[in-house]
């Protein structure tokens, strides 16, 4: 026998050898049904259960009814990252006459596209370093969630660029100081960064951090799209010297971010807490982020709002298909309002109660592309921020399994290793181009509209067919209430709401 066959027949020895072993050990345990039945072969089934979301979305979805982005969509944001050709040819795979179907109606007269975009004034009445915000910023991710080389590549990104990176409440890290890129300082439950050794806000710790010039607006976040009304915990083996440091909290031990905050426990207080944050902050914009929970809420944060006499300088409106934090299953599907009618929730109260043109309105949850910009803008929105598809232009796979640690592409992920395949210099620029691009097409698609100037767009400018037969504009799609109106004939659509609020309680009078 040659030296090839004793080779073959000592690996098939062994293989069968270890395919009996392994064959034991499934009939002998007890944990598994299925592979004490089918010894083996069933292993294959959790083989392919494993590589199911990727078969998924490379194999078995369709380009466009993929979730939570599709397939044209991811490819849209990795084209324009790179700086590649985004257009598509032969027509749209989308079935425009569907059910749900959503349209901008252009302009038989379009205007010049602007050479410059388009930006927002940030600052109310009480604010004396007001912000000039772009249309698309950096939505909320921490380091911690996100890597060192990632939270490098967004803030170098939006350096280069000229728009906002929100901090996520994780706290400010020296890596998002590396580019000086301009930063939203969010604080969360745990108010790390700006917190005592109890855990308690610590004003004096906030007003040290936030006189930072790099820090351009301050922002408390009351609930995330992900998990909203949810709280969460760092288990202790996570908590690094590095995060300890960054956090203001002990190395090994568990930091939990209770589901409430310490500083409010009323909307009046919420509001006096928002102005208190700005007075620390030396004037920046102050405001607060929201999954709207309920109509009667808003009205009664309104009601604060008039009640103390300020406002915040911007609210920012997350959706319940928001998603870059990890949540339970009933969270992430189950809790909170769309985008959609969140954001129409919070444009109308403020509206109806005389205080819309004192705060800026953000939009958040799948902002991806230039219609996605200007359909929020219709809706009341001033401004939008985008999480997922900023992971993506620094090379998120959609692989969704950020919570596990093991993102194939060093983005959401605190192993070294991982995070070194992501290339600061390169990534930076993906950022960068993604946004230029994305602003410039919502841009050009204003003035196919016959607009130059978000403040021009209006509600029948976004169409939505609602039966086989008929499409409505926004403007009829939901109740709408005039300037001040609710101060005075409150339409009967809201009186219940109205009359539930209070400027004390976030309860329902009711109850």
């Amino acid at each position: 026998m040659g030296s090839r066959s004793k080779i073959i027949s000592l690996a098939a020895a062994v293989t069968a050898t270890a395919t009996a072993g392994l064959a034991v050990r499934d009939i002998l345990q007890n944990k598994h049904s299925l592979l004490r039945n089918y010894p083996v072969v069933g292993r294959a089934r959790y083989a392919l259960e494993g590589i199911r979301p990727q078969i998924q979305q490379y194999f078995i979805e369709r380009n466009w009814d993929g979730r939570p982005f599709d397939r044209d969509t991811c490819s849209l944001i990795y084209a324009r990252a790179k700086g590649e050709d985004d257009e598509g040819a032969f027509g749209t795979e989308l079935d425009v006459s569907r059910i749900g179907a959503e349209y901008l109606p252009h302009s038989m007269v379009p205007v010049a596209t602007p050479e410059d975009p388009p930006r927002v004034m940030v600052g109310g009445e009480d604010c004396t370093q007001p912000y000039s915000m772009s249309l698309m910023n950096v939505s909320a991710m921490s380091f911690g969630s996100l890597s060192d080389n990632a939270i490098r590549a967004l803030n170098k990104g939006a350096e280069l660029g000229g728009f906002l990176h929100d901090t996520g409440e994780g706290a400010i890290s020296s890596y998002h100081q590396e580019a000086n890129g301009d930063l939203l300082w969010e604080l969360g439950t745990g108010y790390f960064g700006a917190r005592d050794e109890d855990g308690n806000f610590d004003p004096q710790r906030f007003r040290d951090r936030a006189a930072d010039e790099q820090i351009k607006c301050v922002s408390l976040k009351l609930s995330q799209g992900a998990k909203p009304g949810l709280g969460g915990m760092l288990p202790g083996p996570k908590v690094t010297e590095e995060i300890a440091e960054i956090r203001g909290i002990p190395v090994g031990k568990d930091c939990i971010s209770p589901a409430m905050h310490r500083v409010f426990s009323t909307p009046v207080e919420l509001i006096e807490f928002i102005a208190r944050m700005r007075e620390l902050s030396g004037g920046k914009p102050a405001g607060f982020k929201l999954c709207v929970s309920s109509r009667t809420q808003v009205l009664a944060v309104c009601k604060a709002m008039l009640e103390v006499g300020t406002t915040p300088d911007f609210i920012i409106i997350d959706g319940s298909e928001g998603g870059t934090g990890a949540a339970p299953l009933e969270f992430e599907d189950h809790v909170g309002m769309p985008l959609t009618e969140g954001l129409s929730t919070v444009h109308n109260a403020l509206v109806g109660t005389g205080l819309r043109n004192r705060i800026k309105l953000g939009a958040a949850g799948k902002v991806a592309a230039g219609n996605d910009i200007v359909k929020r803008l219709i809706q009341g929105a001033d401004f939008t921020m985008s999480a997922r598809a900023m992971m993506m232009a620094i090379g998120c796979i959609q692989a969704q399994v950020c919570n596990t640690g093991e993102c194939p592409v060093g983005v959401a992920t605190q192993d070294a290793r991982r995070a070194r395949a992501l290339d600061v210099e390169d990534k930076s620029m993906r950022v960068f181009r993604y946004h230029k691009a994305t602003v410039y097409q919502a841009v050009h698609l204003m003035a196919s509209m016959g607009v130059q100037d978000p403040s021009e767009l209006d509600r029948s400018m976004l169409r939505k067919r609602i039966s086989h037969k008929q499409t409505v504009s926004f403007n009829e799609l939901f109740d709408h209430v005039g300037e001040g109106q609710l101060l005075s004939d409150v339409p009967e659509s809201w009186a219940e709401a109205w009359n539930a609020a209070s400027a004390n309680s976030f309860q329902p009078s009711h109850r």
